[in-house]
């Protein structure tokens, strides 16, 4: 695969603290496109399944990871139609000598994480590594209401990995992983609704998946790439008297072919995808979906001040048609420290049960599937780079407009059905990016601006999306140096925000969230303290979290607009031995 030159890395050297929540709760948020538009991959296998399910970036310990791309632009078409925003990349540490490294960490709210992380040399190309992790987190009923603000779980996370390099363009990648959670929620032991009446949310999982990428000269020194995965997770899920269980696979193949000649650097492939999914409750919502694609790149270089990226892609969903998908993004250079890239493409996605909505109330209140048609996405970007020394400064203007976007509706009998909008979805906006290098010193400043409507099916109205907030920006800075340590600093504003079936509000109120990071270095010896959300903004400050009486579809609680963990201390020790 060609990386585009359109990648902003996240995470530099996987040395955090044990979890993810500061990668994905706040950079992910930053993004300027919904996240849905995103495609998650690890090592650019689709491990973890497709879009819509209940995984959570959060449930990847951090340990062995070496950074998190972002990948926009043209590049991301061959990712598939669904990623028109783009596609987040975990990728993996590479060692270069054998290691071995544990991290012990606990929180103030009763969570405790225990992880290891193996390597060691395979002769002299090739090394294996292993990811081993016990993470676990007590219930909590922060402000006394009988519902628990924090659920309870426990999790189990193992991934082993082989990596081949021959020095002479032949490198190989294979892994497997599971992850088994046991999750519990609603009211707490002793608590009750206003109705009187216990209400129990529990999620228990079983995921496991397998992937291989290989990469070989091939054909006149061409580059022929085969990668492949699978993944199966099963779930028993609860929601108060109701149970669903279930299970989804996905399986995924893909070969390519890249080469370059003058100026131009190209490459095309085929894939093919089949997704499956069986419910034992509701049989209703079994399918199985294929899809086999083909699809394309070329990037030419004109001059050192400008290139141009084309791609296309034709996927040929067994249920929903041809969905396809070009994209062009125009770069160029015009002086010494400028970068500006045009984008614009196009997306497709197509329907399924799951949805936000029905991650959180099952689908027993839903009707079944009728009728609808796949989505289909158009976006534009340009972005603009100007160096200054150690200053860089990024400003973007983006859009998107979705058609026939699936959204739901409640109706007389209770139950919940699915259709597409007869207006389209649209969202546009912009986003500033501040970022300061100096000798061990990093400072980073965002601010983002969105404006994004959709149509309301219930009252048949345009309205602003929900949990939208129109303003949201952050200042980051940490100070590093390889013998002593790093201290960071951190601050995330989130403006106001539309709500949605809320009696107590219609509008969120804005909010600054403060953070700090220390870690200590003796050696191969680190001891860190993270603080997160030092303010102690909770929600449940302002308003109550569950409602007099259930929503239609079943939900007992208010939307999430803010944090409901409130202040977060953890600490905790990281050694290599």
């Amino acid at each position: 695969m060609i990386v585009s030159e359109r990648t902003t890395r996240l995470l530099g050297d996987g040395s955090r603290t044990p979890t993810l929540r500061d990668l994905g709760a706040h950079h992910l948020k930053d993004l300027p496109e919904p996240e849905r538009l995103f495609q998650l991959v690890a090592d650019g296998l689709p491990l973890y399944g497709v879009q819509g399910d209940s995984f959570s970036l959060l449930q990847v310990p951090p340990l062995d990871l070496a950074q998190v791309e972002i990948i926009k632009g043209a590049a991301s078409a061959l990712y598939g139609a669904s990623a028109l925003g783009g596609v987040i990349n975990l990728v993996s540490r590479r060692p270069a000598e054998a290691e071995r490294e544990l991290l012990l960490n606990a929180t103030s709210q009763s969570g405790h994480d225990v992880t290891s992380w193996l390597a060691h040399p395979i002769g002299d190309d090739a090394f294996w590594t292993l990811l081993g992790g016990y993470h676990r987190q007590s219930d909590q009923d922060l402000d006394d209401d009988g519902w628990l603000d924090l659920p309870r779980f426990d999790r189990v996370v193992l991934r082993p990995r082989v990596f081949v390099d021959n020095g002479a363009g032949k490198t190989m990648f294979a892994t497997v992983g599971i992850m088994a959670e046991d999750r519990k929620g609603g009211t707490a032991p002793d608590g009750t609704l206003p109705n009187g009446e216990s209400f129990v949310e529990s999620l228990n999982s079983r995921h496991a998946d397998g992937g291989f990428l290989g990469r070989w000269l091939a054909f006149n020194n061409r580059v022929l790439s085969v990668r492949g995965s699978y993944m199966r997770r099963s779930q028993d899920r609860r929601f108060g008297p109701t149970a669903e269980h279930s299970v989804r696979s996905t399986w995924f193949g893909e070969a390519s072919l890249q080469g370059s000649s003058g100026r131009q650097t190209w490459v095309a492939g085929a894939a093919f995808q089949e997704d499956r999914h069986h419910l034992a409750e509701l049989p209703q919502f079994d399918y199985r979906f294929s899809s086999p694609s083909v699809f394309m790149q070329d990037e030419i270089v004109f001059t050192d001040k400008w290139s141009l990226a084309v791609s296309a892609r034709a996927d040929m969903h067994s249920a929903y048609g041809t969905l396809a998908t070009p994209r062009i993004s125009l770069l160029s250079r015009p002086s010494a420290g400028w970068t500006v890239r045009a984008s614009a493409g196009t997306g497709a996605f197509a329907p399924t049960p799951f949805t936000e909505e029905t991650e959180e109330t099952g689908l027993s209140r839903l009707q079944p599937l009728r009728g609808l048609r796949a989505e289909r996405a158009r976006g534009a970007s340009l972005d603009v780079t100007r160096l200054f020394g150690s200053i860089e400064i990024t400003g973007t203007l983006f859009g998107s407009v979705v058609l026939y976007p699936v959204v739901t509706r409640n109706l007389a009998d209770g139950t919940v059905e699915f259709l597409n909008a007869p207006e389209s979805t649209q969202t546009a906006g912009t986003e500033l990016l501040v970022r300061y290098r100096r000798e061990g010193f990093v400072a980073l400043a965002t601010h983002a601006w969105t404006r994004s409507t959709e149509f309301d099916a219930d009252d048949s109205v345009r309205r602003a999306v929900p949990l939208t907030p129109a303003h949201a920006a952050s200042l980051n800075a940490i100070w590093e140096g390889d013998a002593w340590g790093r201290f960071g600093i951190e601050m995330y504003f989130t403006g106001k925000q539309e709500l949605d079936e809320n009696p107590y509000r219609g509008t969120g109120r804005p909010y600054v969230l403060i953070g700090a990071l220390a870690e200590r270095r003796f050696g191969s010896l680190r001891i860190f303290i993270n603080a997160e959300n030092l303010l102690d903004i909770r929600q449940t400050k302002y308003d109550p979290l569950v409602l007099p009486a259930p929503r239609p579809d079943g939900r007992w609680t208010t939307d999430a607009w803010a944090p409901l963990d409130g202040r977060v201390i953890n600490g905790g020790l990281r050694v290599a031995f």
